[in-house]
């Protein structure tokens, strides 16, 4: 399991974009995003560079990565 502390999310759109944006390169990922504390799950661990990617690419600053 990754995890991600993220910059940004404010709301369900954002949270969307992201659980999106990793779906389309990973479908089977489950995807969990704490909006309050700007936390995302994936449990996804085969490249977390490529998460963390993906997670910019949704527009949102990756701060923070750890191997749960």
């Amino acid at each position: 399991m990754l995890q991600f502390k993220v910059s940004g999310m404010t709301c369900g759109g954002c949270v969307a974009s992201v659980t999106r944006a990793i779906k389309l390169e990973y479908p089977s990922a489950s995807v969990d995003i704490d909006l309050r504390g700007q936390i995302v799950k994936v449990d996804v661990v085969e490249d977390p560079a490529s998460v963390a990617r993906l997670i910019e690419g949704a527009g949102f600053p990756v701060l923070e990565k750890t191997t749960l």
